[in-house]
């Protein structure tokens, strides 16, 4: 299999047409469209979906995947051959917004001492990050899924904490005389995907969803509690002394939810990502909870 057609078939799909990857990899598009034809009849499959963004089919992912291992072991190579200015590789990483707001932000500082390595990070819940793995699309991913991608290996970090807070005034305004008032308190969502407010309606006997602002940014999400635009589930990690001040308070005691966390990464035997599972590992074992006996 020729690895320039494989290299062809990973621009493609980062840069999302034929003709951004001609211009990543310079040379013309008819001769990335040959590359890919080649490429096709070498597997007896199509690898692209010639869309836009294109995308790669399943036997294009498989073939997307085996193409960036090639790519960090050619870098590697390069290094270990005394050219390190030419090795500089990127390395893509899958992980979750609320993480990558709090305890990510000590990988880093951790990735900023790397001189060869260049990080590609792709924002996705934690519930669904390792598609992005098993696609071809990350080296590594932050997921919620403890079951090992195909050719992958998982590793659990511990759990975030999430709690159900808003600001006093807020839970003034809609208290009755048993308590929260969850049916008409405004919440916030992060995004369709984010279900934590969801459950813990459920978990208070509401059928119906309040009034709910959509806020698809960690930072603005906890602007917007502060606010007091509604309440939502907040990681413990983000809030600081907004409890401790004052400032915001927790609606439910004991209403908090863990969300454990682990690490997916190839079982590819490579310095370069050894180097980044251990920044993770430090990262999380520093921050993250680790057990579920924890109150």
């Amino acid at each position: 299999m020729n690895f320039e057609h494989l290299r062809a078939l990973a621009a493609i799909v980062d840069e999302g047409t034929f003709e951004a990857a001609a211009d990543l990899l310079g040379i013309s598009p008819s001769a990335v469209s040959q590359r890919i034809r080649a490429l096709e009849k070498s597997v007896g499959q199509v690898v692209v979906r010639r869309s836009v963004p294109c995308t790669p089919t399943d036997a294009g992912s498989i073939l997307l995947r085996m193409s960036r291992q090639v790519q960090v072991l050619e870098a590697e190579t390069w290094e270990s051959l005394g050219h390190g200015v030419s090795s500089r590789a990127v390395t893509p990483i899958a992980v979750n917004a609320d993480s990558l707001a709090t305890w990510f932000v000590d990988v880093l500082h951790e990735a900023s001492t790397w001189a060869e390595t260049t990080l590609d990070l792709h924002v996705e819940d934690q519930d669904h990050s390792s598609q992005l793995l098993r696609r071809g699309d990350v080296l590594g991913a932050i997921t919620s899924d403890p079951t090992p991608v195909n050719g992958c290996r998982a590793e659990r970090l511990g759990y975030m904490r999430y709690l159900p807070v808003a600001t006093p005034g807020l839970r003034k305004r809609f208290t009755a005389g048993s308590g929260v008032d969850w049916q008409r308190m405004p919440m916030l969502q992060f995004n369709a995907k984010d279900n934590l407010q969801q459950l813990q309606l459920k978990a208070r006997g509401v059928q119906h969803a309040p009034p709910t602002h959509v806020i698809p940014s960690s930072e603005a999400f906890l602007a917007a509690l502060r606010a007091g635009l509604g309440w939502g589930m907040i990681p413990e990690l983000q809030l600081g002394t907004d409890l401790a001040d004052g400032s915001m308070v927790v609606l439910k005691e004991r209403g908090h939810h863990d969300v454990a966390l682990y690490w997916q990464t190839w079982t590819l035997d490579s310095p370069r990502l050894d180097r980044v599972t251990k920044a993770i590992r430090k990262a999380s074992r520093h921050q993250l909870r680790g057990t579920h006996q924890d109150n």
